[in-house]
Formats: C-alpha cells, structure tokens, sequence
C-alpha cells in the first residue's frame, strides 16, 4: 500500500531486537525536506535505543525504492539559503545513519536514483532484488551528485562513482552493484528478498550487541569531517540548482 500523503510517510516499529524504518512518497519513494528530516531523527533516536540491536531500511511499494530528492520542491528554490537546507537534508542523513550506533541493513527492492543510491550506500549491508538499478542522473540537470558521493565512493570506490555520475543518463543493472560492493546479495523476486532480510537481521540481532557497535565504529573509521564536508557539498548543489541551466533543464523535464 503506497502512501498518498504529500509530505510522505515515515513508521518504525522494534519488534525481538530488531528495528524497522519504511519510508514512503507517492513520487516514487522520492524525499521532501520534512521526510528527509524525519529519517534523520528516526537514525538518531534508534541509535540510542537499547530495544534495536539492528535496523532494516525499506521503502513502500514493489517498484522503486527511492527517486532521491523531491522534483517539486527543487524547482521551488529561489536562493542560495534554501539550495544549500534542501541539500543539506541528504547531508544529514548519510551523517545519522554513519554516527548510529546500530547497523543498518538496506533493503533494496527496485529502481534507486540520486539521493536513494546514497541511502543505500551509507546502509552496512545491502540486500536487493534484480530489479534494483541504480542511476546518478545529477549531471543532466545541471547539478552533481556531490553531498553523497563520500558515501558512495567509500561504498563502490571512486572509479565506480566515476562510471555512475559522468555516465548520468544511464542505468547500472543490480549485478553491476553487486560486482562493486554496494549490494551484498541480490535475489529473482521481493518475496526472497524480504525472507532472507529478515533471516540475516534475525541472525545480527542475535549477536552481542556491544561487538556490533564496535563493528560499526570500525568501519566507519576515518570519516568524523563528513559532518562538515557534506555541508559544504551542499552548498555546492545549493548555487548550481539557481543556474539557468539548471532551470531551463528543470522547467523541460517538468513538461
């Protein structure tokens, strides 16, 4: 059932030590400000919830799992101030889900564009179905994927980011994400998917979770100045959105 409300949708619910978010936008699970707001602050107060041993990221529906940024609200910005709060709420998230304390399993059910590939990227382990490509269409709208591409550089290196974001019209199919690292497994069907991401949870959550979070802490070593860093590429999105280019690109799409 997808949701149809315009701000979009946000439940989580803890049930035997394991945590579950699902977002939801009728814009194909695409992300406004307040959703990406209230992500953020669903990472935070799980991480220090004792209840969550690991949380499950999924999104509404069967075919796409995140557009990235809402389109509506990106032809609304009209100055440098609101580009660089828009972007910003990108930056926030990736930062939320790499300070929680607790990891993440990303459960990737279809098409993932944009801001949804740095979602997945910033996920400990991803899980996903055949019908999961991924694209960075950034580039062809005048701006660039800049506020996640720590995040998915760390995930797929900077080589295979290179490969999405200069190519920015084309999609890469789930096994090319799987060869890279971003997906761990990837499965024929959403039934096989949503098993084995509740098997694999059901296995870290009975683990002690005190290694977990020392797991977590490793991995995410070396990477305290994104709090600053995805600001900054924020703004760097922020000044291009306000270009002509941009604009023209953006009125022509909307068409």
């Amino acid at each position: 059932m997808m949701t149809t409300r315009s701000n979009g949708s946000l439940y989580t619910h803890i049930e035997n030590n394991i945590a579950t978010i699902e977002f939801g936008h009728p814009a194909s699970n695409s992300f406004p400000s307040e959703l990406l707001a209230r992500l953020a602050k669903a990472f935070d107060q799980l991480s220090k919830n004792n209840d969550a041993h690991v949380i499950i990221l999924k999104s509404e529906g069967e075919r796409a799992f995140c557009a990235g940024a809402s389109f509506d609200e990106l032809v609304a910005i009209t100055n440098l101030e609101e580009g660089t709060y828009f972007f910003s709420g990108f930056a926030n998230v990736i930062n939320a889900m790499r300070n929680c304390k607790k990891p993440i399993i990303g459960r990737i059910q279809g098409k993932t564009v944009g801001g949804g590939v740095g979602l997945a990227s910033a996920c400990d382990y991803c899980l996903a179905t055949e019908a999961a490509s991924i694209k960075l269409s950034e580039l062809t709208i005048g701006i660039g994927p800049f506020v996640i591409e720590p995040a998915v550089s760390r995930k797929i290196g900077l080589a295979a980011f290179g490969t999405l974001a200069w190519d920015a019209s084309q999609w890469k199919n789930a096994y090319w994400a799987k060869e890279k690292g971003l997906f761990s497994r990837v499965f024929d069907t959403i039934a096989e998917l949503d098993k084995e991401t509740q098997l694999f949870a059901e296995k870290l959550a009975s683990y002690n979770p005190a290694a977990l979070q020392q797991m977590k802490k490793a991995t995410w070593q070396g990477t305290d100045h994104w709090d600053k860093v995805l600001i900054e590429r924020a703004a760097i999105s922020g000044e291009l959105v306000l270009s002509d280019f941009t604009k023209e690109a953006l009125a022509k799409f909307k068409k």
